[in-house]
C-alpha cells in the first residue's frame, strides 16, 4: 500500500507485518473464511493466527461501496488495540475452525491445481457450491444468496466512520436505531468493521424472524431487537456469475395485491411483470418473453412460501440448465411458453 511512512496511515501500517496473498493454493480457507466474491479483503491477526477483525466487503451495487481509507485507518487502530488487549489477557483466542485447503475441493483441483493454474478466490466459492449441488447439500438461501444487504434493514452507514450509522430507516428505525449510533455487536458477537458486520450477518439463519444488534449511543450500550422483513436475505446475484444459479435472462417486479385482484389472480401467488429482457435471451432463444408480460406460473406452480416473483421461484426451485414451462398473460390472453435456464460458468 502506497502510504507515506510519516502519514497517520503509514504510522499505523508500520506497526503491522503486512503480507499480500497472491495465490490461494496453500491457504487455510477454513480459517480465512469469507464471502469469496468480495473484491478485496484484509484480515488483522497475530502470530498465533487469532483473527482480530476483518476489513472489506461489498454490496451488489458496487465492489467498493464500503471501502474507504478513513475506515481502513479506524480498522488499523482497532486492530492494534485488540492486539494489546489480547496480549494483556483481556481477550481469548477463538476456537479455530476446521481446516480446509483448496486441495481438498476435488473440482477446484481438477480445474486449477492440476493445470498449474491460479486458485482464484471466486473459484473457491463456485466449486464449493457445485459440490454442494451434486451431493444435495446446496442451500440456496445460505450458499447462493450470500452477504445480505444491510440497507434492506434500513442501515445506512457513514462509511468513512466505520460502523457509525448515517441514517436509520425501516426495520432498524422501528427497533430504535438512530443516526449517530455505532454498531458494536450482532447476536452478541463483537463487530469492529463493516467486514465484521457483513460476515456475522451472513451467518444468520435465513429463516430467522428477528436479529439482535447492539449499538453504542453517546457511550451507552443499547440492545435492539430488529424484526427481519420478508426476503431480507435477497440480493442481486448478477456480479457473482455463479454456476449453480439458473440464469433466466429477464427481470420482473412482483405484482401488488390490487393488480393481482384486477386480473383475477390469487393474492398469495408470485405473479410478476416482466420489466427487462436480456439480449442474450433473444440471441440464444432461451425464451420469448416481452416487457409487459405477466408471468403467473412455472410448471403449473403459482405460489411459493419464499418467492414473490416467477423469476425468484425459478432461481430457488430449479437447477441451472433446467427447462420450464411458463404461464403468461399477454394482451388479454393466457399462453404457455417454454423457458430454458442457462448454466453460466465463471472464467476458469
Amino acid at each position: 500500500m502506497l502510504s507515506p511512512k510519516d502519514s497517520p496511515r503509514g504510522k499505523l501500517l508500520s506497526q503491522y507485518v503486512c503480507a499480500r496473498v497472491t495465490r490461494m493454493d496453500n491457504v487455510d480457507v477454513g480459517l480465512f473464511d469469507r464471502d469469496w466474491n468480495n473484491t478485496i479483503y484484509f484480515f488483522m491477526l497475530n502470530e498465533d493466527e487469532a483473527i482480530y477483525l476483518r476489513y472489506g466487503g461489498r454490496d451488489s451495487a458496487s465492489p467498493d461501496s464500503y471501502l474507504d481509507l478513513g475506515s481502513l485507518e479506524l480498522a488499523l487502530q482497532q486492530g492494534l488495540e485488540l492486539d494489546r488487549s489480547y496480549r494483556e489477557g483481556g481477550s481469548k483466542k477463538a476456537e479455530r475452525p476446521k481446516p480446509l485447503f483448496p486441495r481438498e475441493i476435488p473440482l477446484l483441483v481438477e480445474r486449477t491445481l492440476a493445470r498449474h493454474a491460479c486458485v482464484e478466490c471466486h473459484l473457491i466459492a463456485d466449486y464449493q457450491n457445485i459440490h454442494r449441488e451434486r451431493d444435495g447439500t446446496l442451500d440456496k438461501l445460505k450458499h447462493l444468496y450470500r452477504s445480505p444487504d444491510i440497507k434492506t434493514l434500513g442501515i445506512y452507514l457513514d462509511v468513512p466512520k466505520g460502523l457509525v450509522v448515517k441514517d436509520a430507516r425501516d426495520a432498524v428505525a422501528a427497533a430504535g436505531m438512530k443516526p449517530g449510533d455505532r454498531i458494536t455487536a450482532l447476536a452478541g458477537l463483537p463487530v469492529w468493521t463493516f467486514g465484521d458486520l457483513q460476515y456475522q450477518y451472513d451467518k444468520v439463519d435465513r429463516r430467522a424472524e428477528r436479529l439482535r444488534l447492539t449499538v453504542d449511543r453517546s457511550g451507552e450500550s443499547s440492545e435492539l431487537s430488529v424484526a427481519l422483513p420478508e426476503r431480507w436475505w435477497w440480493t442481486d446475484l448478477t456480479f457473482r456469475q455463479s454456476t449453480v444459479e439458473p440464469r433466466v435472462y429477464f427481470e420482473s417486479r412482483p405484482l401488488v395485491e390490487s393488480e393481482k385482484r384486477r386480473r383475477g389472480l390469487r393474492p398469495d401467488g408470485f405473479a410478476s411483470e416482466v420489466t427487462h429482457v436480456d439480449e442474450f435471451a433473444k440471441m440464444m432463444k432461451t425464451h420469448e418473453l416481452r416487457v409487459g408480460d405477466i408471468v403467473v406460473g412455472v410448471d403449473g406452480v403459482e405460489r411459493d412460501e419464499l418467492a414473490n416473483s416467477a423469476e425468484l421461484f425459478i432461481k430457488l426451485r430449479k437447477t441451472a440448465g433446467d427447462s420450464v414451462t411458463l404461464e403468461v398473460l399477454r394482451e388479454g390472453g393466457r399462453i404457455r411458453m417454454p423457458l430454458k435456464t442457462y448454466r453460466m460458468s465463471f472464467r476458469k
